[in-house]
């Protein structure tokens, strides 16, 4: 059986810099450090996020900088994340979300980065660190953390192997993550192209929703006990959590009558309203209704008229999301509100016209979906063996040479 034995007997264990706005002394410098964001999953480091700013010493740029053979490991949030550094990265610091783990003793850092990868699929790191409240895998712990030892000579025989098997691995895996965008672009084109224009070429005439829609609202959330039910009785109430694309079929939780009674804003929104997210990280994200509901205020509805297919106008929405999600305004976050909504101009073909290209559009987006279903399959099989492979090698159930 292989020995486990604790990270702080192969590395020093270094927390980052807790982060300094403000200068404090004359001789300190205003650079650059890494953070939580920078580590990606599966070993990868991301230098396209940008780098934030903070003062450091000369004492401090010598304890935080960054060298070849480091692994740096995200502390909270995604526990345990790590990443090998495969050369010096000067003038960069690291933060206090992160931990450097500097290995010492022969320990070869990407042997290091292995087992915490397989550690961190298989729960051990979450199971480690997980407290009262959020996980966190502090320095403390990070230390005392067991993993499988192997000598020197051993640890460069199964990182060379893992290297070169990952890469394989990774390489396939950025091949499903460019087809899954040309899908979604694809996808994209299409609604686009057919919510804009009539087959002749010929714009349609374009108006404001308000003009279309009687009833534009949001709703509010109940504050009290008694007013929520489980799923199956009383009336679904939607949140921002429902909205998945297309049919919002299920809610994570209903009201009662009485809560409609009680709270004027609660309005109950007829079946085929399309639902917009006004704000958070689901902004813009869309949906159909398809039973009568009320919701939550971060959600804004669309009754649709007679003369307004739900679909044609939830195609037409999405095809100009991101344009509505630039003009979203607000200090903290971005957010939509009505009154964006109500001039928002939307095109108006007769409602046969809508019709034909929402029947279109179904087709259309049904058989790129599942393409794209497949596609997000395969990388998570591919996920799957990647990690699968990685624990098998460094507890040595499998051997390699």
């Amino acid at each position: 059986m292989t020995e486990l034995l604790p990270i702080a007997l192969l590395a020093d264990v270094t927390l980052g810099k807790m982060v300094q706005p403000s200068r404090k002394h004359p001789d300190e410098e205003y650079l650059p450090y890494l953070r939580a964001a920078h580590i990606q999953a599966n070993g990868r480091l991301d230098m396209t996020v940008d780098p934030k700013m903070m003062w450091f010493s000369p004492g401090e740029q010598r304890a935080y900088q960054l060298r070849a053979g480091d692994v740096l490991l995200v502390e909270g949030g995604a526990v345990g994340r790590s990443v090998f550094l495969p050369q010096d990265l000067p003038g960069l610091g690291f933060q206090n979300a992160l931990i450097r783990l500097r290995p010492i003793a022969g320990t070869d850092g990407r042997y290091l980065d292995y087992c915490l990868q397989s550690a961190v699929a298989n729960g051990e790191i979450n199971a480690f660190s997980t407290s009262v409240s959020i996980a966190h895998f502090t320095a403390e712990k990070v230390g005392r953390f067991r993993i499988p030892y192997s000598p020197p000579d051993r640890q460069r025989t199964i990182a060379n192997y893992l290297d070169r098997e990952t890469c394989e691995i990774d390489a396939m895996i950025a091949k499903l993550d460019a087809l899954m965008e040309m899908l979604k672009v694809r996808r994209a084109t299409a609604i686009r192209r057919s919510t804009q224009y009539a087959e002749d070429g010929a714009k349609w005439r374009v108006v404001p929703t308000a003009h279309l829609f009687a009833s534009i609202g949001s709703g509010t959330t109940p504050k009290g006990i008694g007013y929520y039910v489980e799923s199956g009785a009383g009336i679904p109430w939607v949140t921002t959590s429902e909205l998945r694309e297309n049919l919002v079929t299920a809610t994570l939780q209903n009201v009662t009558d009485e809560a409609v009674a009680a709270f004027s804003s609660l309005h109950i929104h007829p079946r085929g309203s399309i639902v917009v997210a006004m704000y958070g990280a689901t902004i813009g994200r869309l949906g159909i209704l398809d039973k009568d509901a009320a919701m939550n205020q971060a959600c804004c509805a669309f009754s649709c008229p007679r003369d307004v297919d739900p679909r044609f106008f939830y195609y037409s929405l999405w095809g100009q999301r991101n344009d509505l999600i630039r003009e979203a305004a607000g200090g903290g976050q971005p957010n939509i509100n009505q009154r964006m909504l109500r001039r928002w101009r939307v095109p108006h073909p007769p409602i046969e016209e809508q019709r034909r290209i929402a029947d279109h559009l179904d087709e259309v987006t049904s058989k790129i979906d599942a393409m794209i279903a497949k596609v997000s399959e395969l990388k998570s099989l591919l996920i799957e063996r990647r990690a699968a492979l990685i624990t098998d090698v460094v507890t040595g159930r499998k051997k390699v040479a």
